[in-house]
């Protein structure tokens, strides 16, 4: 079963990646963690993101195109990046899940991937 491990992490948390005193230990922290998914061969894709404020929204209101920088919600968390895995039941996304750097201060969410939908004739 494929699971999508969503990384939630706090403002505070997300601040450590730009800190010259806390970036070496912040990523060293991902590195690992991200590495040994790697390593157990469970990974098949994941990325990291950029902070909220990089991001940009769009919404159709009556057939109108709205743009707006930064994130849509006003969170206490932000999505700081995730990873898809292949692992045998959620227990094991579970595990996995518990392990990463954001369930200190942040979440990290798990997600069933949806499978592709049936061809059609």
């Amino acid at each position: 079963m494929q699971y999508m491990l969503i990384y939630k992490e706090t403002a505070e948390d997300f601040a450590l990646r730009e800190d010259p005193a806390t970036a070496d230990a912040y990523w060293g922290a991902w590195s690992a963690y991200i590495g040994s998914i790697a390593q157990a061969g469970i990974m098949l894709s994941g990325n990291g993101l950029q902070p909220p404020h990089a991001g940009t929204t769009v919404r159709l209101r009556d057939g109108k195109r709205q743009v707006q920088d930064g994130p849509f919600a006003d969170s206490k968390e932000h999505l700081g990046g995730y990873v898809i895995i292949e692992v045998p039941a959620l227990d094991d996304a579970l595990e996995w899940a518990a392990r990463s750097p954001a369930c200190a201060r942040g979440s990290t969410e798990i997600r069933p991937v949806l499978p592709p939908p049936p061809a059609r004739a």
